[in-house]
């Protein structure tokens, strides 16, 4: 299970800007396209500025890491939603969903268009 791909889609001010993906060596995260081609399209993040090509990093990127919660809530969290705290891609998958500020995550199953 580990070494299966997990992907999310990243919205942004409730528009679905892009898929976050779990790989076997790493993370990725690319713009839609159909994102990019908006006019009011705007970056997520400064880290993450608007382009066709995708992000690649051997660790979750540091601005999702940001919005996992800390300390003793990231205990609560992942006791209460039996998560390892060091899952760092699956306890965003649970807890991006309605974040605090304009970026949200939610898993993607097998259509990339949910």
């Amino acid at each position: 299970m580990e070494n299966t791909p997990l992907k999310a889609a990243v919205f942004f001010q409730g528009r679905r800007a892009g898929v976050l993906s779990k790989k076997a060596k790493g993370y990725e995260f690319i713009y839609d396209s159909s994102y990019l081609n908006e006019p009011n399209a705007r970056a997520i993040s400064l880290s993450f500025s608007l382009r066709v090509e995708k992000f690649e990093s051997p660790r979750l990127f540091s601005f999702f890491d940001g919005l996992l919660p800390e300390g003793w809530l990231l205990e609560l969290t992942s006791t209460a939603a039996k998560i390892d705290k060091d899952d760092k891609f699956r306890l965003l998958l649970h807890t991006g969903r309605d974040p605090i500020g304009a970026v949200s995550v939610k898993p993607l199953g097998g259509d990339e268009n949910e």
